[in-house]
């Protein structure tokens, strides 16, 4: 090996050492561009990552040789990890809603119950335990109450037996997820689209279970999440503009959703509807709201508001999963 190559070889290699052990992403610098034939000839690797890798791939592929292998190892070896982190951190939120679903079911619903059971992502796992709980027997003479048509079909693949509240208006336990959680255990709720169901069902409960990662906990409602608000179609427009002049949502901005009902981002041309015909308008605020128990009863007195995403006085605890495990914040 010439001079000159020999010391591309031992610059490259070094920097090979230090992208796999390092955080920080590794580019070599681009040199004149390999054949595929030569690619293919001393390297086999995934050609989903080639696009990934080819900026350093091109530099030393034109090296040949075992060092080509070596620091092509090592260039897919990283990328590699990269994935490999992405997907852990990936599953790990997911495992934490998990956690704190599966809690609520093992520590709140017994045999013989009526339950409520909530919508969204985290409350699917709560679902998903019941059913499986059913299944093994360890649960038995469930019945459920869905908040949504999602939940009900989830409740209904799992084999849930479901009734509704003019059957059963008496419920033993209700379990639900959150957009937000303040010191109070008062929350934001219906990012989901399912905010009405979701109240009338929970407030039938003797307790409600809210589940949560951590990420969901806030010092006060109102930046960190959009409050719905389910208002009914006719006039639509005039009740957004009643509501921007409540005195206790001073600040706040109307926002009509549009697309997909299960969430607040614009993803349609039409309004959103809700499983019971209406519109969601979603409220952005810059500052925490200062009086939520306020603010609910200014929105539940505007003709045209079905009901609200604010939740107050509700919450029996609070099933919290975060990176040091999993823990309850009871309402005092």
């Amino acid at each position: 090996m010439a001079p000159a190559t020999q010391s591309k070889a031992v610059v490259l290699a070094l920097g090979a050492a230090a992208w796999v052990s390092s955080t920080e992403v590794f580019v070599a610098p681009r040199l004149p561009a390999v054949t595929q034939a030569s690619r293919s000839g001393s390297i086999g690797f995934d050609p989903s990552i080639e696009a990934e890798a080819a900026p350093a791939l091109q530099s030393i592929l034109a090296l040949g040789g075992g060092f080509t292998a070596a620091f092509g190892a090592a260039v897919l070896g990283r990328i590699g990890m990269k994935r490999q982190r992405t997907s852990m951190m990936a599953l790990s939120q997911d495992e934490l809603k998990k956690q704190a679903g599966y809690k609520a079911v093992d520590d709140y619903v017994r045999s013989g119950t009526v339950i409520g059971l909530g919508t969204g992502s985290t409350a699917a796992f709560a679902v998903e335990r019941v059913g499986e709980k059913l299944k093994s027997g360890e649960l038995k003479d469930i019945i459920a109450i869905p908040t949504s048509i999602r939940t009900q079909e989830q409740s209904e693949a799992l084999g849930i037996p479901l009734a509704t509240l003019d059957t059963h208006s008496d419920l033993d336990v209700a379990i639900d997820g959150a957009d937000e959680v303040d010191p109070g255990l008062n929350l934001v709720k219906g990012g989901g689209g399912a905010l009405f169901r979701e109240k009338i069902v929970e407030m039938c409960a003797k307790k409600f279970i809210v589940i949560v990662d951590e990420s969901k906990l806030c010092d006060g409602l109102g930046p960190g999440f959009p409050v719905p608000v389910e208002i009914v179609p006719f006039c639509h427009e005039h009740t957004m503009r009643v509501i921007a002049k409540l005195p206790a949502l001073e600040g706040c901005e109307p926002v009509l959703r549009f697309g997909n009902v299960a969430n607040n981002k614009p993803d349609g041309d039409k309004p959103a509807v809700t499983d019971n015909g209406n519109y969601i308008v979603d409220l952005k605020f810059t500052t925490p709201i200062k009086d939520p128990v306020a603010a609910g009863e200014q929105l539940k007195a505007t003709v045209g508001v079905v009901d609200h995403g604010l939740f107050t006085g509700m919450t029996t605890a609070c099933i919290v999963a975060g990176k040091d495990g999993v823990y309850v914040k009871e309402a005092k």
